[in-house]
């Protein structure tokens, strides 16, 4: 682990400072007051305690794991029969991201990483997931482009940052389904500098029912939901600047954007 990235983090729920430590071989992170110990497994350093993930996070991130080593597959089938590249369906998000060169961005739910084709290269790319599973695939996908970013396997609702690090903070799909949607929006206000435009995209009640609903091996993860889907806009503090929500891809996903003052 970098010492530039050993200075960005910090234990989830405290907050608190960590050290890199090496037992029996083993690399831990510490923190340096509770002496809370995670794990480094496969360069990932992971934060969450697996008895510890329950209700929609649990069944969501067993869902993941299930489908990780097929997902980009049926996703270019998906995009196949919408008659759209993938670019194309992320060409439509993506422009809403301030991303310049050296800037530090952090992708919540980053998957099997397919976003960082679309990026631009002279950047500091970061991601977290809860499915170890996609994390594990996202690492084969960016050796096979050549491309790079640092990965943490965590829960979007306690982040391992500390406050303030990040000029990019963004999310495409999952929070429809996230435990606690305000608290993972606070979370990504709190890693973010001041001045921060916050991107956050995810699938449409049209999408869910059109798609999702019908696919083999997921549709039982969707149907028969307590809500109908929409953007989680009342999650939003109202001291946020320049709230807007708006569908794109025909409809299909929503894009929720805000910035910190």
């Amino acid at each position: 682990m970098r010492e530039k990235t050993l200075s960005l983090l910090c234990s989830p729920v405290r907050h608190e400072p960590l050290k890199l430590i090496k037992e029996n071989g083993q690399e831990f992170l510490v923190s340096e007051k509770s002496l809370e110990k995670f794990i480094i497994r496969d360069s990932i350093p992971v934060f969450i305690r697996q008895e510890e993930i329950v209700g929609l996070n649990k069944k969501y991130q067993k869902m993941y794991d299930r489908i990780a080593l097929g997902y980009d597959f049926f996703e270019k089938i998906g995009a196949f029969f919408l008659r759209k590249s993938q670019k194309e369906i992320r060409c439509e998000f993506i422009k809403e991201l301030e991303i310049r060169e050296n800037y530090r961005v952090l992708e919540i739910s980053i998957g099997t990483g397919i976003n960082l084709k679309y990026l631009p290269e002279a950047s500091n790319y970061f991601g977290i997931d809860i499915s170890w599973g996609m994390l594990k695939k996202c690492i084969k996908n960016m050796k096979h482009w050549g491309l790079g970013a640092e990965l943490f396997l965590c829960e979007a609702e306690a982040l391992p940052f500390k406050d303030g690090v990040f000029d990019v903070v963004w999310h495409m799909g999952g929070i429809n389904f996230f435990n606690d949607k305000a608290q993972a929006i606070k979370e990504m206000i709190r890693v973010a500098k001041s001045g921060t435009k916050i991107v956050i995209v995810d699938e449409t009640e049209k999408h869910s029912k059109s798609v999702y609903e019908r696919i083999p091996f997921v549709k039982r993860f969707y149907r028969n939901r307590n809500k109908i889907i929409s953007a989680p806009v009342e999650f939003v503090p109202e001291e946020m600047l320049d709230v807007q929500v708006k569908e794109i891809w025909n409809g299909r996903l929503y894009c929720l954007t805000f910035r910190i003052p």
